[in-house]
Parts: C-alpha cells; structure tokens; sequence
C-alpha cells in the first residue's frame, strides 16, 4: 500500500522536518533532484516558475540540469517571494541561466519539454492572469509537460479544477497528495510518480491499494469443499417498471464469477419468470408485490429469501413506490450478516432514520455515487466534492458502517481506515456498472474465507475496476457496457492472482 495524504497533512509533515531534520534549502534541491532523476532529459527545455516555493523546485531543476551539462531556460510569472526560492534564482543567474519574465505576447512554441513549476498542492480556488493565460500556452504548446508536484491549477485535496496544466508526467515530491487521483486527476495527469525526500507524515495517511496488496487476498481453493464453504448470497431487488431486471441476473452472474458458492434472486412476482430465464446458475426467490409490481413487505417470505446467508445485497432496481423502508428497517434489525445497500435502497434509507444504521445486528456497507451520498447527507454536492474523504469518513464513523463512494478513484472508509482504489476507466460511467461492482462485492462478503468486511470491499473494487479497464482494451472508452465489465472478472480475478 502506498501513502496518500492531504495537503494538510503534507504542510504539518514539511514544517516538523524543516524544524527538526532537514533545511528547507535541502529539501527543495532534493525536490529538484527527484524530478531530474524522473525523466531523460535532452532536447530544448522550458521551466516555467511561480513565485513561491513550487517555483523555487523548478530554480533548482535549473540548477541541477546545468551542472549536468543542460542548459534549460526559464520563464517566470513573477520574481520570487519566498527565501528558498530566491536562493535558488540566484544560483540560476550565477550560472547564466537565461530567464525572462511573462507576457502576454510571450510564445511557448519550439520548446521539446516544459516543466510546470508554477503553482503547488497549496492553491486553492482558480487561477487568475497570469497564470491562466501561461497554463493554456503550456497546454497548447505541444511540448512534452512535467509537473512539479501537482498540476498547477489542479486542487491538491480534491482534483478540482475549471482550468489546469494538462501533463505528460506529474512527479509528486515527498508523498502522493489526494489531489492527484481524485475527481478530474485522471483527466490531466498522463503519468503519475513520487519521489520521496525524506518526510514522513505526521498524521495518519490514506492508503493506495496496490495489486500485491491483494492477490494474497484471493485464496487457493481446497478440493475437499463445496457450494456451502464459498458462501450463500441474496440479492433483493427489482420491481415491474424496471427495465433492467436482467441486470439482476446479471448481478447473480457476477457473483458466481467472483466466487460465490450460491446465489438467491429474489425478485417480485412478477419479473421471477424473466429473471430465471436470464440466470442459469442462481436461483430464484418470488417475493409478493403490490398492486404497481414493487415488493411486498411480507416478513416471513423476507426470513426464507435471506435464511442461510452470510451477505444481502438489497436496493437495485427496487423503485421508490414499494415497501421499501419496511425491508430494509426489518434487516437492519435482525439481519446478522453483512448487508449492501445500494441504488433505490439508498435513495429510500436518504428518507429514513439513519441512526439504524448505528444499532444494525450486522455489518453495513453502502455504495453510493457522488449524487447518491448527497442525498444520504442532506449536503450539496458542491460542498462534498470539496472535501469527499472527510465526509465519508465522518458518516461511516458516526454511524459505525463502512462506505464506498464511487468515482473515478473509488474510496473505501470504515470512518477509521481509507483506502484508495484507482483501477478503472472512463468507459465503465455507464448504466448497470453500480450492479456489477455490487455482485462482486456480495460474493466477496459471503464468503467464509477470511477477510474483513473492509478488505473484501477493497478487494471487490479493484477487481471491478481492473475487469472494467480489460474491457475497454479490448473494446474502447465510448464502445464498452457494463456488462463488457462482467465478462471480464474471471480474466481481471486469473490475472491479479498471478496465474
């Protein structure tokens, strides 16, 4: 696993090591050297520097490269306005480094590589003239760009940006900040590395799931077992104005590929016979509707549909005109295995009491999208954009539950410990892949194999995620559907396994 932490964090970490182990000077040129050691430079070089401390790596870039016999030029925003900075503008002048300062009529044409030194993981809100105008030549220059740091422009907590330097390769120095994997990272970041110079964070980091991390979680199968030792799952949904009822089946697939020894549709009425047609290895469990097709809250047929379980998977394509508080209150309160709240089983628990969820015989996991968790918090989207690691972080530890919050990374909190999982791709923003991703999670937390609840639902993302980004090798970004992700779980699960 791999350290990620906040800029805040960063900032606390870089001040104690200044204070107590290294000299802010030390530091940069170590910065510096890191990014040197990250590239093959030749050709005709342009680093571009900020005023502050960002701009400061980029002087002792300058530093570095002509000592090594590069000459590199450099453009600045604006004189330096930081004591490290301007040391290492000196050494640049001294060397005869040459410099000029921007303007507006200034062309970034002609240059192989530029460097972005311009702003760090401390900016906040957009970037003004200047600025902007030198991160749009930068961006349309053609040259090959390196990021010191982050991004300019890019939010180093969130990813958030209207306008940001787009790069080839972005260097981290000191440890991965949230800001590079989060919201619009992705889109802007090519390639992403860390140098690390020496600081440790003080305060507890997030952590990147690595595939080593898990293929140790994906355990060789004995002979000598059967159906019952892998786990029995049952999945709640569906209603009769659901198109997707096969996706339900589809769901009962991708839990069987992810290991599952049994799993139980249960489904109204209604769509059973549709369902049971498109599902060969789940079986099927009717459950009483209402009049419109939803299901209806009976208690008893809700004991045999769950009996013998050790995970319920219960909100897809349930709609939002049945007895759905009425299911999910039921389970919450007598339920002792692990439920998966998902897709109008959130939408419906947005309405309710959410301290059931803190008294739960079992364990909970929900699985909201962006949209989903702002109904869960009663709090604009907006708002959790900003800061969506401290939001699922203080739910889940309010009410004691572990929660996924899909997105381009997806994050994994039990309000103590969080984890970041960044496989995946743009093509799996499709409809039906919230299903899959909940079928590999349901045969994951059914299983009697030993894992947590919190590794199980880390281990079901990356697999989810890495199956999704086979699909669209093979298939492309605009082509792939979600059920182009199903078909590659086994490939995605064989793969990470090593074998």
């Amino acid at each position: 696993m791999i350290d990620v932490i906040s800029v805040s964090n960063m900032r606390k970490s870089d001040e104690y090591t200044i204070k107590n182990k290294i000299p802010s000077k030390d530091l940069m040129l170590s910065a510096a050297l890191g990014i040197y050691n990250s590239y093959k430079w030749e050709g005709n070089i342009l680093i571009v520097c900020g005023t502050g401390n960002n701009g400061g790596d980029g002087y002792a870039l300058a530093k570095i490269l002509s000592e090594n016999g590069i000459k590199p030029s450099l453009l600045i925003s604006s004189y330096p306005k930081t004591e490290d900075s301007d040391y290492y503008f000196n050494e640049c002048k001294r060397l005869q480094i040459p410099y000029f300062v921007y303007t507006k009529a200034l062309l970034l044409d002609g240059f192989d590589i530029i460097v972005d030194c311009l702003l760090g993981t401390g900016f906040l809100g957009e970037a003004e003239k200047p600025i902007s105008e030198i991160i749009e030549k930068i961006n349309s220059s053609g040259a090959y760009v390196i990021s010191a740091d982050i991004n300019s422009g890019l939010n180093g907590d969130n990813g958030l940006s209207n306008l940001c330097v787009k790069s080839d390769l972005t260097v981290s120095i000191g440890t991965y900040k949230t800001g590079h994997f989060l919201a619009k990272a992705k889109d802007n970041i090519g390639r992403l590395t860390n140098c690390d110079i020496g600081i440790t964070p003080i305060e507890k980091p997030y952590k990147l799931i690595e595939r080593e991390d898990i293929s140790s979680l994906l355990f060789v199968r004995d002979n000598y077992s059967n159906k019952g030792t892998y786990g029995y799952l049952s999945i709640i949904g569906g209603c009769l104005d659901y198109s997707g009822a096969v996706r339900l089946a589809q769901m009962g697939a991708c839990s069987m590929r992810s290991g599952a020894g049994v799993v139980r549709l249960c489904v109204p009425k209604g769509i059973a016979e549709i369902v049971a047609k498109s599902s060969l290895e789940a079986t099927i469990c009717p459950l009483s509707q209402t009049k419109n097709g939803y299901i209806d809250f009976k208690r008893s047929e809700i004991d045999k549909a769950v009996n013998g379980t050790r995970a319920v998977c219960i909100g897809m394509g349930m709609g939002q005109d049945g007895e759905n508080e009425e299911i999910i209150k039921y389970l919450l309160e007598g339920y002792e295995g692990v439920i998966l709240i998902d897709a109008d089983g959130l939408n419906t628990l947005s309405k309710m009491d959410k301290s059931l969820l803190s008294r739960a015989k079992g364990s909970i996991l929900l699985t909201p999208h962006l949209k989903e968790l702002e109904r869960l918090l009663a709090i604009p989207l907006s708002e959790i954009e900003k800061s969506p690691i401290e939001y699922c972080m203080s739910f889940a530890k309010k009410y004691g539950i572990t929660l996924l919050l899909k997105g381009p990374t997806t994050i994994v909190t039990n309000g103590e410990d969080t984890y970041l999982i960044d496989t995946g791709c743009a093509g799996m923003a499709t409809a039906g892949s919230g299903d899959v991703l909940s079928g590999i999670l349901g045969a994951l937390l059914a299983s009697k194999e030993e894992r947590s609840v919190i590794q199980s639902v880390y281990l079901g993302a990356y697999i989810n995620g890495y199956a999704g980004m086979i699909a669209s090798r093979e298939l492309g970004d605009i082509s792939m559907v979600a059920s182009d992700t199903a078909l590659n779980i086994a490939k995605a699960i064989k793969e990470i396994r090593g074998n």
